[in-house]
């Protein structure tokens, strides 16, 4: 492996956070002594083991949120923005860190986490922060006062295919808005939410405020969905993730908000420039290799400009560089993991069986 890809890894390992969570403003050992592996996808070698939480270390994590929220609600909008300044700041100066580790644990080429993946993360916590300055937490209408406040504890779940994209787009609103958060990040791609986790202790976020325990769906995701102390679940993932979260959180009547798996047409109407049109409808197919729940599945032509559109996707395509994503001029890179690929190859198959063309 090049040995710039073990600048994150070499890091958390140096700082003896692999095998931490980050609960209560501090670095823990966890409660039981369960196991993952982390797999390179380009490689197909171990990277690390994490632990795996259990109920008692969401419970943990839980009480240290609900803890800090009287404190931490009751702080301002300008104590907060100052605060989300900094996590913006310390993401970008760290931009090639999370690039690197992105490449890693899921296979996101190194020129598209530069480009995409670290920026838009960055630019989620900006734009939260933005949004402070001009956000009616108290609005007039007549007579009357509309009082806009926190949430509270916020469960946050993320996946694995956008993984800091992901979880900036959850922590930065919830900690603008005042509310406390407890993430729990894929276990298949952890090591830039453990980055993150250290961006938020420098940037000097209060103990309590933000919480990480990593784990499966199964044990932690639900405990946190259930958990009658958690007053909203967000999770980005698949349909049956999200039936089972929101079935989980319903006897305690939580606020869920879910982004689940996407199922898109890209349109092509029959005035429409083909030669403008095709290639960014393959593009947007093929970006993040596909694993993105906004890509276009399929691609819905007028029948009589098939074959000119079948001409212009095969050469849109043959742009592309697939191979190893530690290399700038890659674009292209592994799917995530061998659940992912088998999932891929299955659709592929299944398309190949109904006359595709390959």
């Amino acid at each position: 492996m090049h040995s710039p890809v073990n600048s994150p890894l070499h890091r958390l390992q140096q700082a003896g956070r692999l095998d931490r969570f980050f609960i209560d403003g501090d670095w823990v050992v966890p409660d039981g002594s369960d196991r993952f592996a982390v797999v390179c996808p380009s490689t197909e070698d171990m990277l690390c083991e994490i632990p795996l939480g259990n109920a008692r270390d969401a419970e943990r994590a839980v009480r240290a949120a609900r803890d800090a929220f009287e404190r931490w609600s009751a702080t301002s909008p300008h104590e907060r923005a100052a605060l989300l300044d900094r996590i913006h700041a310390l993401i970008l100066e760290r931009a090639e860190l999370f690039a690197m580790a992105l490449a890693m644990e899921m296979g996101a080429p190194v020129s598209y986490a530069r480009g995409a993946h670290v920026p838009l993360a960055a630019e989620h916590i900006r734009v939260a922060r933005d949004n402070l300055a001009s956000y009616p937490f108290v609005s007039l209408r007549g007579t009357t006062a509309i009082v806009r406040e926190p949430i509270g504890v916020c469960a946050l779940i993320t996946p694995w295919n956008w993984p800091i994209y992901q979880i900036t787009a959850k922590v930065g609103p919830a900690l603008a808005a005042g509310c406390t958060v407890v993430l729990k990040p894929s276990e298949l791609s952890p090591l830039s939410a453990l980055l993150f986790a250290e961006v938020i202790a420098d940037a000097g976020v209060p103990a309590g405020v933000f919480n990480l325990v990593s784990g499966s769906g199964e044990t932690v995701g639900a405990a946190l969905s259930s958990h009658p102390a958690v007053d909203m679940v967000s999770i980005t993932g698949s349909t049956r993730a999200g039936v089972l979260v929101a079935q989980a959180a319903a006897p305690t009547v939580k606020r869920v908000a879910q982004e689940l798996g996407g199922k898109s047409p890209n349109i092509v109407l029959p005035d429409a420039d083909l030669a403008r049109a095709i290639a960014p409808g393959v593009a947007a197919a093929f970006r993040n290799m596909g694993q993105s729940c906004s890509a276009p599945t399929r691609m819905i032509v007028p029948r009589g400009a098939l074959r000119r559109v079948e001409e212009l996707a095969v050469a849109a395509t043959a742009q592309m560089v697939v191979g190893d994503p530690f290399i700038d001029a890659t674009t292209h890179g592994p799917l995530a993991n061998r659940a992912q690929f088998g999932r891929v190859a299955q659709m592929i198959e299944a398309g190949i069986g109904e006359r595709a063309e390959h």
